[in-house]
């Protein structure tokens, strides 16, 4: 019993230990709404992201830039809306909705960013002619619905007779595909080349569309606060020091990363396409021309 007594009295009581963990709690939040925050997706094209986190590329003492794990394109909007995040990957037709919906952004990079409209196999769907009253996994308002309309209309189909379904998160778009509830997806890298290993055909490619709608922004309250603006610039740094070294030495090198974010296996990485990931910039003017075009 002394022995208890004493061991009480030597520790915290709840109110102490409380009161610490409130104060524990008010210091994370106050870093956390100190840190420049980003949103970023399970794809490729943020593969320089996951790299900066993992290399620790940027000094926390000087910019504390942090990233925000998204399942959706449409989970990051909504988190920039809400101030949640400062920045985040997207597409081009996305950014500029909801630019005219009144959140201002500035592009700070152009991603490689890239869709393969991939059809089940069990479909036997092997030309676009044959999505007639078929099924077709996109995100509203997105780049991934601006090409839908681009293969309905290059098919010469009606676009009632070709039913899109909002599938936000490419993810679960893959697993649909792959367990035989869709008829067709549109997916980014590696969840394209996932559709690919398991035999489901590719009958349209972006790129060779000449689409680059891939892209990085900012909200312009961040881009126009001086305190934000020297983490911006460290981030961009860091992510073109990304982009050289994942240049210089293949996809492959970065396995390890690859397959802890993205979810997927060694053979996927090995089959993963040639990316080529250039120093953050503006995005071409008629990629967001193109945007603006199919959104009126």
């Amino acid at each position: 019993m002394l022995s208890v007594v004493l061991l009480a009295g030597c520790g915290q009581s709840y109110e102490e230990a409380k009161e610490q963990s409130a104060r524990e709690r008010a210091m994370h939040q106050r870093k956390d709404s100190l840190a420049l925050k980003v949103g970023v997706l399970p794809t490729i094209d943020c593969l320089p992201m996951f790299i900066i986190k993992e290399r620790a590329w940027i000094d926390t003492a000087k910019a504390d830039v942090r990233f925000r794990d998204m399942e959706s394109h449409i989970a990051a909007d909504d988190a920039l809306r809400r101030g949640k995040i400062e920045g985040s990957v997207t597409d081009i037709v996305r950014a500029e909705r909801m630019k005219r919906q009144g959140l201002a952004l500035t592009y700070v990079a152009s991603t490689p960013l890239s869709w393969q409209f991939i059809t089940n196999k069990k479909a036997r769907i092997k030309e676009l002619k044959q999505l007639t009253d078929k099924m077709i996994a996109v995100s509203r308002f997105s780049a991934t619905a601006m090409l839908a309309d681009m293969a309905v209309d290059s098919s010469r189909l009606k676009s009632e007779v070709v039913f899109r379904v909002q599938v936000n998160n490419p993810q679960i778009r893959l697993k649909m595909l792959l367990n035989n509830e869709m008829d067709a997806v549109l997916l980014p890298e590696p969840q394209a080349t996932v559709a690919r290993l398991a035999g489901n055909p590719v009958i349209m490619d972006a790129k060779n569309k000449d689409l680059r709608m891939g892209a990085i922004v900012f909200t312009d309250k961040a881009m126009n606060d001086s305190r934000r603006r020297s983490q911006i610039d460290a981030f961009v740094k860091a992510y073109n020091q990304a982009c050289d070294s994942i240049n210089r030495y293949g996809i492959a090198s970065y396995a390890g990363i690859i397959k802890k974010y993205m979810d997927v296996d060694d053979r996927t990485v090995r089959s993963l396409p040639k990316v080529k990931f250039e120093h953050a910039a503006r995005p071409r003017e008629k990629d967001i021309t193109r945007a603006n075009s199919w959104l009126r």
